[in-house]
């Protein structure tokens, strides 16, 4: 049903139903000024719409125009001159098209964005002060109305008529108001119809003329574009003929390409890479040359060039060839390569490799070259070099490699982190896992080792034995409760697999875990911290026998059994383990639970820096430590591996205990936030994978840290809130 009609007689009641019909009418006429507003908005987004495609369309045709087709030979046919010409000719079409629309874009704003705009401001917004008014007014007269008959009757005569004429004066303004404003309330109803659909009208009115002129535009391209046609069928027909002796061609030459060389000067040609030594500690490059080498002179050209930069050639070289002799893999680790040498640089040989090994024979055959005799004198040292093993040699690489690290770069930043040149690495290795040179090599005073090179040889040894440290069989072992468990019983349960290492395993794990300590120590300066170090050593130290994905997504747990090993290193490595924790370790297969969360610690907190790892916290209301519910012990300062219940101070306020505080020093916040803003800058290398898998782990959760310093019982306290 549309709306009820107002009756003027319905004014000088003025009952809730009239009133009720007026809103009706005024909620009607919103929404027309809405509708209004919306398509006047979208108008004038069709109108930018139009012209943004216009300017693109007449970009267009412009880059028709411009271009022109270059062909192959000294001559072109009537085909592919007509082909040519037809780009400009598109381009016409185009421009006369895109004029039609621009006629189109103006008509939309003279037909329908005023006459809609005109309307909605000089009739709708008419009606909106007719409203004002009329509302105005209505609170005006009853409020008059309420004021004078709360007059009293005891007042004069004269002054109640006056009150009385002054009502009544008041009340007629208002009904001629609101007669007023219902007619126009009514007459806007009909108005609209005729005023708001003529603009729409008149606006397709002009689309249908735009779509009429370019379908005359098309009628008359149409003879062109039959004869274009027919050009291009004639030019395809004979690119099919010659293509197919194109192929001929090109099947004669990759069946015999020596034969179907092209005659020039040059005896051998083509790409070889040089090498370019540069001064220590850079090494050297390889630089790919276009070499060309002359027989009868022995002339020698090579000219840079890089492909990928877009073809550049460098400055060319000129050299007169004295000889040519071919490098071993023995002697460079790289194929294909030989060596040359030119009258001006006696003594100096270049190194070229070649792009395979036949592509060398016809270089070396070119060049006269000859086979080099050389001794491989690796191999003598084969049999006594072997591989890591955990022998007295491997424990005396170990125990240089920590003291040489202890004495020198105990508080280098990102230790064990910051990886070294590769083969530097090797070559330390080869000399430390030589018998007749491990002696020899001084690590603690020599300036030729890097720490960064030692650090990172010790870990290659470690990588390179035949079984990690903690061994493939008790690797799953290991792995139980790291998953699961107390934090008490994590600790036990490492400290139980320990002990059933084998006695070497487990006197190397000792000396390791005793220096990883050490180093967590020195976390202020190092950024080193407990967490770190496991992510470091956690892959070191423990891998799975077969690599699936479910391995990978253990990586994490190993570095939580590092922890615990580093955390607990005099209780694990210097006591004997419980004989009856076998049975707890198999109870903690069940349900994976974290262990709980604890406010404060009682005496005195480990000082060091927060762990990048630790700012992902899983933050629950925990009343107390005997709370059936157990957290992810993640918000502490200290790793993610174990965390000793300790009780509260009893002095604690109650609102206390239902918050995670992560207890330092104020000095180590200052230290905590430097070193972080420093350490989020060092290379995460490989390990970065490691920092995914903690960050995205099911128990922890992304939360924002509001780090609050407040002063309460002379302790500081930073506290997460999830947000």
């Amino acid at each position: 049903m549309g709306l009820q009609p107002l009756e003027f007689s319905d004014c000088y009641l003025d009952s809730p139903w009239f009133r009720e019909r007026v809103r009706a009418h005024e909620a009607e006429l919103e929404r027309t000024n809405k509708f209004i507003k919306d398509l006047l908005k979208d108008g004038k987004n069709l109108i930018a719409a139009t012209k943004n495609l216009s300017a693109a369309q007449r970009k267009f045709a412009h880059s028709l125009r411009d271009f022109k087709f270059e062909f192959i030979g000294d001559a072109e046919t009537d085909d592919e001159r007509y082909i040519d010409a037809s780009l400009h000719e598109f381009s016409n079409f185009l421009k006369n098209l895109e004029e039609q629309r621009e006629i189109l874009a103006l008509s939309v704003t003279e037909t329908l964005i005023k006459p809609l705009e005109r309307f909605r401001k000089e009739q709708l917004g008419a009606v909106k002060e007719e409203k004002k008014k009329f509302d105005k007014e209505t609170e005006k007269n009853y409020s008059l109305l309420e004021k004078h008959l709360n007059l009293s009757a005891k007042k004069k005569e004269v002054q109640l008529q006056e009150a009385d004429n002054q009502v009544e004066q008041n009340r007629k303004h208002f009904y001629e108001l609101s007669l007023e404003y219902v007619c126009k309330l009514q007459e806007i109803q009909e108005r609209k119809k005729f005023e708001c659909v003529e603009p729409v009208l008149s606006f397709f009115q002009g689309l249908f003329t735009f779509y009429h002129q370019g379908y005359e535009l098309a009628k008359d391209f149409s003879h062109y574009k039959m004869a274009l046609q027919i050009n291009i069928q004639n030019t395809r027909n004979r690119f099919e003929g010659t293509r197919s002796e194109v192929e001929e061609l090109m099947n004669k030459i990759r069946r015999n390409p020596q034969e179907h060389k092209r005659a020039n000067h040059n005896t051998m040609e083509g790409y070889l890479y040089v090498q370019e030594k540069r001064p220590a500690p850079f090494g050297s490059s390889w630089v790919k040359h276009y070499c060309t080498y002359r027989k009868e002179t022995k002339k020698f050209t090579m000219i840079p060039f890089e492909h990928r930069s877009g073809g550049k050639a460098g400055d060319g070289e000129l050299f007169i060839l004295t000889y040519c002799t071919k490098r071993n893999v023995d002697t460079i680790d790289r194929r294909f390569c030989f060596d040359l040498e030119s009258s001006d640089r006696p003594g100096v040989p270049v190194t070229m490799q070649a792009f395979s090994e036949e592509d060398r024979k016809l270089w070396m055959e070119a060049l006269d070259g000859k086979e080099a005799l050389f001794i491989n004198l690796n191999k003598a040292n084969a049999k006594q070099e072997g591989s890591a093993q955990l022998d007295k040699i491997g424990f005396t690489v170990i125990k240089k490699c920590i003291s040489a690290v202890e004495t020198r770069g105990i508080n280098d930043q990102g230790l064990y982190r910051v990886v070294g040149v590769s083969s530097k690495v090797q070559r330390l290795l080869s000399l430390l896992m030589d018998a007749k040179t491990c002696n020899e090599v001084d690590l603690e005073n020599s300036v030729d080792w890097e720490v960064k090179t030692i650090t990172s040889a010790m870990k290659q040894y470690l990588r390179s034995l035949p079984e990690p440290l903690m061994t493939y069989e008790l690797h799953g072992e290991f792995i139980i409760p790291a998953k699961s468990g107390s934090p008490e019983s994590r600790v036990n349960a490492v400290h139980f697999l320990v002990h059933k290492l084998p006695e070497k395993n487990k006197e190397m794990l000792d000396i390791l875990v005793k220096h990883l300590a050490n180093v967590s120590k020195h976390a202020k300066r190092n950024l080193m911290t407990v967490a770190n170090l496991g992510v470091v050593f956690g892959p070191t130290l423990m891998r799975p026998q077969e690599e699936t994905v479910a391995a990978i997504m253990d990586l994490k747990f190993q570095n939580i059994v590092v922890e615990i090993l580093i955390e607990n290193h005099e209780k694990i490595f210097k006591t004997l383990p419980d004989v009856t924790f076998p049975e707890s370790i198999s109870m903690s297969v069940s349900p994976p639970n974290a262990p709980p969360r604890q406010s404060r610690r009682q005496g005195q907190r480990i000082k060091r820096p927060l762990a990048v790892y630790n700012l992902c916290l899983e933050l629950d209301d925990a009343d107390s430590h005997s709370s059936p519910k157990e957290d992810t012990p993640s918000g502490s300062m200290d790793s993610l591996s174990s965390q000793s219940p300790t009780p509260v101070l009893s002095s604690s306020p109650p609102g206390l205990l239902d918050r995670n505080h992560l207890i330092m020093d104020s000095g180590d916040l200052a230290d905590w936030t430097t070193n972080l803003a420093i350490f989020q800058g060092t290379r995460m290398a490989r390990r970065h994978t490691k920092w995914q898998e903690r960050t995205d782990s099911t128990k922890l959760c992304s939360v924002f840290i509001a780090l609050c310093i407040e002063r309460q019982e002379g302790v500081h306290g930073i506290h997460g809130f999830l947000l």
